[in-house]
């Protein structure tokens, strides 16, 4: 059963009138909680109604995390907490030949079972606006997957990896399809990387990310512009839209400098 908490702020009667409701699907992992998070703080900013939806334990730490307390206070954001499987929780293995954090594994694969709670919370939602956007971590694709079935419902799979790791890791397990200019030199390769469950887990999301309307990356034209016209290529994404929309995580750099930093020596 779902678990439903809602910010003191809101009331759900604001939201029945909704033109459109966006829910954020989040990836148990830091790095992919507080970057799904970051952009549920942008677009609630716009008066947006937000759905930020991830297993109880793993909200409760994204929002510990969350760097800019008074930013996500001061948003509107329904925080849905799912239910999770007991699970194996091995610890890490220092010796392994392959870095991947495989005693994560069991994690990865406890959310499959959030599948269900997912399709219920989109048939609550999808009544309450006439157009509902489905944010996803790439690596939820199967959980969100029953978001076919609903008329008013579109998907974007959202990517936590940069434009140049994304472009040349599917690249690579493509087959490498078409020559990439300037392809570097000295890049591990995906094997060396991850481990065969993961890239198995991965291989499993691919199948339901052909559902998804099209890929949000949290970079910029400025930083990897090569990067996001390789990924734009129909090889990659089959036409599919593509948006840079980073960085998203923007703190304030303090240069401090000391106080004899510039001065004069007489």
């Amino acid at each position: 059963m779902e678990a439903h908490k809602q910010h003191p702020s809101d009331n759900q009667s604001s939201f029945k009138q909704a033109q459109v409701v966006v829910i954020m699907v989040a990836f148990p992992c830091q790095s992919h909680l507080n970057q799904l998070l970051q952009l549920s703080c942008l677009i609630s900013s716009y008066n947006i109604p937000v759905h930020y939806a991830c297993s109880g334990t793993h909200i409760h730490q994204a929002k510990h995390r969350f760097t800019d307390i008074n930013r996500l206070e001061n948003t509107r954001i329904n925080f849905h907490e799912f239910p999770t499987p007991h699970f194996l929780s091995p610890p890490p293995n220092p010796n392994a030949s392959c870095k991947f954090p495989t005693h994560l594994q069991p994690s990865f694969e406890a959310t499959l079972h959030l599948r269900e709670p997912m399709a219920a919370l989109l048939h609550t939602i999808s009544p309450t606006a006439r157009r509902v956007i489905v944010i996803h971590d790439a690596l939820m694709a199967y959980v969100v997957q029953d978001i076919a079935t609903m008329p008013n419902a579109e998907s974007y799979s959202f990517s936590p990896i940069s434009a140049f790791s994304s472009f040349y890791e599917g690249w690579e397990l493509t087959g490498k399809p078409f020559m990439a200019e300037k392809e570097p030199e000295g890049l591990p390769s995906v094997a060396g990387c991850y481990s065969l469950e993961i890239l198995n887990f991965i291989a499993l999301q691919g199948d339901f990310l052909k559902l998804t309307a099209g890929y949000i990356y949290n970079t910029c034209r400025s930083i990897e512009g090569t990067s996001i016209d390789l990924l734009a290529k129909e090889e990659i994404n089959t036409n599919k839209q593509i948006w840079a929309i980073g960085p998203l995580n923007q703190g304030t750099v303090c240069n401090k400098r000391s106080s004899n930093t510039g001065r004069k020596k007489g």
